[in-house]
């Protein structure tokens, strides 16, 4: 007879809760209880139903097996026994890359023994405002391991020779039988007595312990090209940690801190400055010296300027990166007033200001000032 959907024995969603669970396992055992029922064997059975449903789905690890296998997760010809208990379904990716991996080139899995590549190096470089405009050359000293130079990367001791591995036969990895919801199958696992390596050192090279490789520094050239932004990452193929098993090496990645300059800012390939001018420049125009990432150069601003106003200089921006040519420079203009004037300079601003249809009102006096005119 085919057993019900459990769901369906207790009258539930499958996206029940917990508490929902319990309830409607409630109502049901006392709606088919034995002593509510006696000597009816539709009921007891439903009773039986009804337990077995609720050991299950009351049960969260159980649950998800039920829910993933249904009821071919807790049959015994399944090659599974005592619901699941103890089983771990998290390596079923690795068991069947263990089976057809090697059907499809061993596309699934990379085998432990075969050539491994080393570790990536993260490093950061700061650099200024203009050599990340220009580009530049720096030196980078870096920690990363070594190729052993008593046991040239053998691991073991000189005049000695590492064996192969008698459990695996120098492929690093063994077979097991593993159950699963389809039967009995073949697993894959990495090899205990050389735990992957394929290989076993009796006698241990003195220097490295074994490890084939030793803690070490190299200093390496970064060459940062010019327009660089900030935050980009240079990779620096092959200058990374060592490979394994005749790996390559892994790479270094070096990320560009590019310091704040003290009067200008960048937007993209636009360098903007803030420029101050005096009243009277603003006024009457005049030829002024700009400060530029390649030197000072004169422009001429025109009488009348404003404070904001604008100006652009071509070229004088970053270059671009992937291609010719660069972005511009632009300026713009601070009006400064001047904070203290001298009485002829107030008297010329205010005969300004009269010509100009403008009035001012005088600074008031002082106490004194105001007494001394009360006594004239």
């Amino acid at each position: 007879m085919e057993k019900r959907d459990y769901y369906e024995v207790l009258g539930i969603s499958r996206s029940a809760t917990e508490q929902e669970i319990k309830k409607a396992y409630r109502k049901k055992a006392m709606e088919y209880h034995p002593d509510r029922n006696p000597d009816n064997k539709e009921a007891e059975e439903k009773f039986k139903e009804v337990n077995e449903a609720y050991e299950v789905l009351s049960d969260a690890e159980k649950r998800k097996t039920y829910d993933q296998f249904g009821h071919a997760g807790f049959d015994p010809r399944s090659g599974f026994s005592g619901g699941f208990e103890g089983a771990d379904f998290s390596d079923l990716g690795d068991i069947f890359g263990s089976m057809f991996g090697d059907m499809f080139g061993g596309g699934m899995r990379q085998r432990r023994n075969g050539p491994k590549r080393g570790a990536d190096l993260r490093y950061a470089v700061n650099v200024t405002f203009e050599e990340a405009a220009f580009g530049t050359d720096k030196e980078v000293t870096i920690r990363r391991e070594e190729e052993c130079d008593v046991c040239h990367g053998t691991g073991a001791k000189p005049g000695t020779h590492s064996k192969t591995c008698p459990t695996c036969h120098g492929s690093g990895q063994v077979s097991q039988q593993v159950k699963t919801p389809f039967g009995v199958m073949m697993q894959t696992v990495t090899c205990s007595s050389c735990h992957g390596e394929g290989e076993i050192i009796e006698e241990r090279c003195s220097k490295c312990g074994g490890r084939k490789t030793i803690p070490g520094k190299k200093t390496v050239s970064v060459k940062v090209p010019a327009g660089i932004e900030d935050g980009t990452m240079l990779r620096m193929s092959g200058q990374g940690q060592p490979g394994e098993k005749g790996g390559p090496r892994g790479d270094l990645l070096v990320q560009i801190r590019v310091q704040p300059h003290s009067i200008f800012e960048r937007d993209g390939n636009t360098v903007w400055m803030e420029l101050p001018i005096s009243f009277t420049q603003a006024a009457l125009g005049d030829e002024i010296e700009v400060p530029t990432l390649d030197g000072k150069v004169k422009y001429k601003i025109p009488e009348g300027t404003q404070t904001g106003t604008i100006f652009r200089l071509k070229g004088k921006g970053i270059p671009y990166m992937r291609h010719g040519g660069r972005g511009d420079q632009k300026v713009r203009v601070k009006v400064e007033v001047p904070r203290k004037l001298t009485e002829k300079q107030k008297e010329l601003l205010r005969a300004y200001a009269q010509e100009c249809g403008d009035y001012v009102t005088e600074e008031s006096k002082g106490f004194w000032g105001k007494i001394k005119d009360a006594l004239d």
